[in-house]
């Protein structure tokens, strides 16, 4: 059965956006690494991740997508930081979707 399109709500669809990014642990970790420190910079990130480095980057591309995380280059690294304000959006999101 089809959803029309204009039944979901703008919270539904921004929640749905941000449980995807989080749909994998090791987006978990970085998102949980990110809540205890300022920032962390890629290469840092690799060096603690037993993963490869064009994997780590597209974890990082899709928490960034969803607007979790931001970027900031810093030549010749990236220095990643999560996005507080949609973090804290994310997580009275999902309160409120798991009181339903």
């Amino acid at each position: 059965m089809s959803t029309p399109k204009n039944t979901l709500t703008e919270n539904q669809k921004l929640a749905a956006r941000f449980g995807k990014a989080l749909g994998h642990p090791v987006r978990l970790f970085i998102i949980e690494l990110l809540s205890k420190q300022s920032c962390c910079y890629s290469g840092d990130l690799s060096e603690i991740l037993p993963i490869a480095k064009s994997t780590l980057s597209q974890h990082l591309k899709e928490l960034k997508s969803a607007g979790l995380i931001q970027g900031e280059i810093e030549a010749p690294k990236i220095k990643y930081c999560l996005h507080r304000e949609n973090w804290e959006l994310a997580q009275k999101l999902f309160k409120e979707f798991m009181q339903i």
